[in-house]
């Protein structure tokens, strides 16, 4: 995929950033939304949200972190923050009901 041009972000010349700020600038656009799926075709996206968030709980326990960075990403940009929150105190507490608690260790 290209990368977007900057000239479509700033109207004038980008202007002078430092390191810190152009690591914020290349992390945002890295950032992108949870793809559509076919199994929720409705406005009420709760369902995919709690899938995605378990899809990549799933993912934690079979494969290393990194590799499921990406569904970390489709779980936050779709699941209110509240949520995520909530679910990953669950799940340190071990109070969790979602799939995952289901797997103690990796495989």
């Amino acid at each position: 995929m290209a990368e977007p041009k900057i000239s479509k972000i700033f109207s004038a010349a980008p202007p002078e950033m430092n390191k810190e700020q152009g690591a914020i600038l290349s992390m945002v656009k890295q950032v992108r939304t949870a793809p559509r799926d076919e199994r929720f075709p409705a406005q009420n996206q709760a369902l995919h949200c709690w899938n995605r968030y378990n899809e990549w709980l799933l993912c934690t326990k079979q494969s290393d972190e990194a590799k499921c960075a990406p569904l970390r990403q489709y779980a936050n940009a779709i699941c209110p923050d509240a949520w995520s929150e909530q679910w990953d105190e669950e799940r340190e507490s071990g109070a969790f009901s979602g799939i995952g608690h289901r797997f103690n260790s990796k495989h």
